[in-house]
């Protein structure tokens, strides 16, 4: 039987491209709350957020709030806050292990329920998610940025809701949009409280920049955080413009996810070199085996949604399938 270690060994390896930001001169802001610095207008409007490092190995994101940070932001109304999410994590990359700085305890984006924030459990990703609800709570519109262990095109995740597609649709890119209801297995911060609420104003989106350490999810990060400034209106266009992509938005792409694909065992591989957003074709075409168990797409046009094997185990979701909704 093959390990996981063994699995990982025989995956891609990704070079790293980017450097990783000195985050350490921006522990101490004006928020009460450490890594996490607020721009005020004062003048009315919206409260808007970017978070990075929800994930402590996921580094685009942070590339793009220390920059911002660095050059300084004037809202033309409103508030703008830019944080750091899992900074520990963040303290224990190491490019030969990559993907052992994710967490320290648990996933971090998988704590942001009720019930779990105001519960008795502890962890190093409970503790900082109850540092940071103070400041969440009073976000009207979050930008939460994230990369992707598999090079693969960058990504939208909506939600479920209307609104979280609207959201997409106004900010215009990434061209694929992954409308789905979350994860078994804990709330992702994008659903949290009023932004999973479908009768409450607040709204955020998810965006997967990339493969974690490529220079291009790098630019994706900067030029997602730029025009979500843009979009929610709270900054000039002309002030964040150096960190937009030139060229025409591509026409979006939105796919609603019907199932997961979970492993049973550290047995399953796919029969392609499967690197997400693939567009199947035939219902019925084998995509992955088991033990003798074939998983094969359920209906036409089927897209696979970030398939990867670095984390694979009994019960560990291993590839998301959807079909394309038409808007």
């Amino acid at each position: 039987m093959k390990t996981l270690e063994q699995i990982r060994a025989a995956l891609p390896h990704y070079p790293v491209e980017v450097e990783f930001p000195d985050i350490d001169r921006w522990r101490f802001g004006n928020t009460g709350v450490d890594y996490v610095h607020t721009f005020d207008s004062h003048i009315d409007g919206p409260h808007v957020m970017i978070l990075a490092l929800m994930h402590g190995n996921e580094v685009s994101g942070a590339i793009a709030v220390d920059r911002l940070l660095r050059q300084g932001l004037h809202p033309v109304k409103g508030r703008v806050t830019l944080g750091f999410g899992n900074v520990e994590a963040y303290r224990r990359f190491k490019p030969e292990d990559a993907d052992a700085s994710r967490y320290i305890d648990e996933d971090m984006n998988r704590v942001w329920s009720t019930g779990r924030l105001d519960g008795a459990e502890d962890s190093s990703e409970l503790r900082r998610a109850r540092e940071l609800r103070p400041v969440i709570d009073t976000v009207d519109f979050m930008l939460d940025l994230h990369s992707m262990h598999e090079a693969a095109p960058p990504l939208i995740v909506s939600g479920p809701l209307d609104k979280g597609m609207d959201f997409a649709a106004r900010l215009g890119t990434p061209q694929h949009v992954v409308v789905d209801k979350g994860h078994p297995n804990g709330v992702r911060m994008r659903d949290y409280a009023g932004f999973g609420d479908p009768d409450s104003p607040k709204n955020a989106l998810l965006v997967e920049c990339g493969q974690h350490f490529s220079a291009v999810s790098e630019r994706v990060a900067q030029d997602v955080a730029a025009r979500f400034l843009v979009v929610t209106g709270v900054v000039a266009r002309a002030d964040v413009a150096e960190l937009m992509q030139d060229g025409e938005l591509p026409r979006q792409r939105f796919i609603g996810v019907t199932e997961p694909v979970v492993a049973q065992s550290l047995e399953l591989e796919f029969s392609d070199d499967y690197r997400g957003m693939e567009v199947i074709a035939k219902a019925g075409t084998v995509i992955a085996n088991e033990s003798g168990r074939e998983i094969t797409t359920p209906y036409d046009d089927c897209t696979l949604v970030m398939p990867s094997l670095r984390h694979i185990g009994p019960g560990v979701t291993v590839v998301r399938l959807g079909k394309e909704i038409a808007r």
